[in-house]
């Protein structure tokens, strides 16, 4: 009681009461446990008193820990000297201190030089390579170090010529080997210039010499190793495209990806093969027709410039490809692609205008038994030339500008030869078809064609005799020409007893027909038989007149050679003998 009493009064002192007469009741213990709990020196307790003495707590503890060095340190003197232990226990504060100072310097230093690093790798950049052109590449390459080269690779491999090949495509991969993709993006040319620009490239780089030493060497290679080598460097060229039009499908922009260094060499490589031996793209030709790896519109760019190169060496090598693999994918579904058909223009085009192309090609119209221009290839062209008037297109003004030589050089060779027997009876089954296939002008030129096939071989009226029922409405087309232009196709036919068997044996059938046609062929079979009659009555009056002037000749030889035998030759009258020869004869 007397603890609460104390703990009252001393609540309540002061000279004010304040409590109104409340009193508040508080327990000693607590208070006591409050002001026993230590804390930390100038600290203030809850009920806001200064706790005295309390910056004195660890004094005891430090001065214990203060003696315990000191001992340590008497310790360590007396075991290595009066002298050292001080320096020691100065070395090792100062060690401390240092190895602090050092942390810190070695942070700065370290933030410095990292600093520094990116400084330089900001600032240093890899030197550029200069660019080599395939010019400069190309002027570096010597002859005579060729020519040893060649020389030394024929013996090594003197039995494996197509190893040889490849050497010597090696040879100018590593003469090419400093030329950057950028200098030869190939695709890109080829894709966008025409082949009067791409024809020489890039053989134009090729010192003379250089190029004289590779042709004569590759001029003793068999065919065989040159064909072999044309398909192993066209494959190269092949998947270098596939890489490059993969690459542009999947680039953002849409470019062209750099092109692989030893395409230069490819290219030259095979335009020299190809320039020297054009024959060898003709025997690999049905691997290029047949293989799918080698077809689209890419790829027959690649094509047209290899027969570009064939072109170079023979012009008539350069028609046969072109009429017997380009003209063709007119006729197919690229045929309507007016890139396609515009690349098959340019090339032919290209072919036509070589100096003296004409002569050259009609006099070498056949190549080894074929034609350069196959009848399959002239019934293409003339419905690419003469389309129906809904189907012109731009290249149609172009197929008309060449028709004419393309046309002579298909019909081109000599009348009655066992060779033109064969071909005009080609050509005048294609030609039947087309002249009744109600586009007039078709219908004119091929009218056309079909009478030069009568004019080759006898035994093109035999064909028409059989073919005749069944086209009838192109038969009267042709015999509605004969008639309209006898005068002068009569002098071109082959033989005009054959004609005149061949009418009398349409007379015939176009009695047979009239009596029971049906009334849609009619009108033809009657045509028909009109212009039977009308050639009859000419082949019969002009086979008369043509007996009538043998007589005359035959009289006139007889007389002139009775003259020269006589014995007074030298008394004859020459002008009663040229009155004779003027005078009215009566057979």
């Amino acid at each position: 009681m007397a603890e609460k009493s104390i703990a009252f009064e001393s609540n309540h002192s002061g000279p004010i009461d304040t409590t109104h007469g409340w009193q508040k009741v508080t327990y000693a213990k607590k208070q006591k446990k409050k002001q026993a709990k230590p804390s930390d020196s100038g600290k203030v307790i809850a009920n806001g008193s200064v706790v005295p003495g309390a910056d004195n707590v660890f004094q005891s503890l430090e001065k214990h820990s203060d003696e315990r060095r000191k001992r340590i340190a008497e310790q360590t003197a007396a075991m290595y000297g009066v002298d050292d232990a001080p320096v020691r226990l100065g070395l090792k504060h100062r060690s401390d201190d240092e190895n602090e100072d050092s942390d810190a310097e070695g942070g700065r230093r370290g933030a410095e030089n990292g600093a520094v690093e990116e400084k330089k790798k900001e600032k240093v950049k890899k030197p550029k390579k200069p660019k080599v052109t395939v010019a400069e590449a190309a002027v570096k390459i010597d002859a005579a170090d060729l020519a040893a080269f060649l020389a030394d690779v024929t013996v090594s491999y003197e039995s494996q010529q197509e190893i040889q090949l490849m050497r010597f495509a090696d040879y100018f991969g590593r003469a090419f080997a400093a030329v950057a993709g950028s200098q030869f993006p190939w695709l890109k040319l080829f894709r966008e210039s025409p082949i009067s620009k791409i024809a020489d490239v890039p053989l134009s780089h090729l010192p003379e010499p250089v190029y004289k030493t590779s042709v004569d060497w590759i001029n003793q290679r068999s065919y065989e190793a040159l064909g072999s080598f044309v398909l192993w460097a066209l494959d190269s060229i092949v998947v270098d495209l596939a890489t490059q039009l993969g690459g542009s499908k999947g680039s953002k922009k849409g470019g062209q990806q750099t092109s692989s260094k030893s395409q230069v060499a490819m290219f030259l490589a095979l335009a020299m093969v190809l320039r020297r031996k054009p024959d060898v793209l003709i025997n690999v030709l049905p691997t290029l027709r047949e293989s799918p790896k080698y077809q689209g519109q890419d790829k027959l760019s690649v094509i047209a410039w290899m027969i570009v190169q064939a072109c170079q060496g023979d012009l008539c090598v350069g028609l046969y490809l072109w009429a017997h693999h380009t003209l063709p994918l007119v006729g197919g579904k690229s045929g309507s692609n007016p890139q396609t058909r515009d690349l098959i223009m340019q090339l032919v085009e290209r072919i036509l205008s070589a100096p003296k192309a004409r002569t050259i090609l009609v006099n070498g119209a056949v190549r080894k038994g074929e034609r350069l221009i196959p009848p399959s290839s002239l019934d293409l062209l003339l419905r690419v030339t003469f389309p129906a008037p809904s189907a012109r297109v731009k290249a149609t003004e172009r197929f008309e500008a060449v028709y004419p030589i393309l046309k002579e050089v298909a019909l081109a060779g000599s009348p009655g030869s066992k060779a033109m027997k064969q071909v005009s009876q080609q050509i005048l089954s294609l030609a039947v078809k087309a002249v009744a296939e109600g586009n007039p002008k078709l219908s004119r030129e091929a009218t056309n064609i079909f009478n030069w096939c009568l004019t080759q071989s006898a035994d093109c009226y035999k064909q028409w005799d059989k073919i005749y029922l069944d086209n009838i409405e192109a038969s009267v087309a042709v015999l509605r020409k004969l008639n309209e232009e006898w005068k002068e196709l009569s002098s071109r036919q082959s033989s005009l007893e054959a004609l005149k068997e061949t009418v009398k044996s349409f007379r015939q059938k176009n009695e047979k027909s009239l009596t029971g046609a049906v009334d849609a062929h009619r009108s033809h079979f009657r045509d028909a038989d009109k212009y039977c009659k009308i050639l009859l009555s000419r082949l019969s009056h002009g086979h008369g007149c043509l007996k009538g002037f043998a007589l005359v000749l035959l009289a006139v030889a007889v007389a002139v050679g009775g003259a020269i035998m006589s014995q007074n030759m030298e008394d004859c009258d020459w002008n009663k003998l040229l009155v004779f020869l003027n005078a009215p004869q009566s057979i």
